[in-house]
């Protein structure tokens, strides 16, 4: 299985579908299903009956899923999408923008 790009706490922008250019912080990685959740995009409304736990019921909006290759990680540097590479440094892999250079992690 290849190295996560994304991680839970990145900041995305999301590429294409009825939320392109949202960006948000990724909330949860689903790696098995190849998806994540990203705070405050892809927002669906599910209709609650109601239980003794909540007797009023009614709507309640959340965040679905999103298949991890509508979004791009945000750049360090400038705020736009990038992709992302791996380098070695001093025998660590880190994660590094592919647009400027800058490592992503420590």
């Amino acid at each position: 299985m290849a190295a996560a790009k994304i991680k839970k706490g990145d900041t995305v922008v999301v590429l294409s579908g009825k939320d392109k250019g949202k960006t948000g912080e990724v909330t949860q990685v689903l790696p098995k299903e190849g998806k994540l959740i990203v705070d405050g995009v892809n927002i669906i409304t599910r209709h609650k009956k109601p239980t003794q736990v909540d007797p009023n019921g009614g709507l309640e909006k959340r965040e679905a899923p999103l298949f991890a290759s509508k979004v791009a990680l945000v750049d360090p540097k400038d705020g736009k999408a990038t992709r992302v590479r791996f380098e070695t440094v001093d025998g660590k892999k880190v994660r590094v923008a592919t647009r400027s250079g800058e490592k992503i992690d420590g």
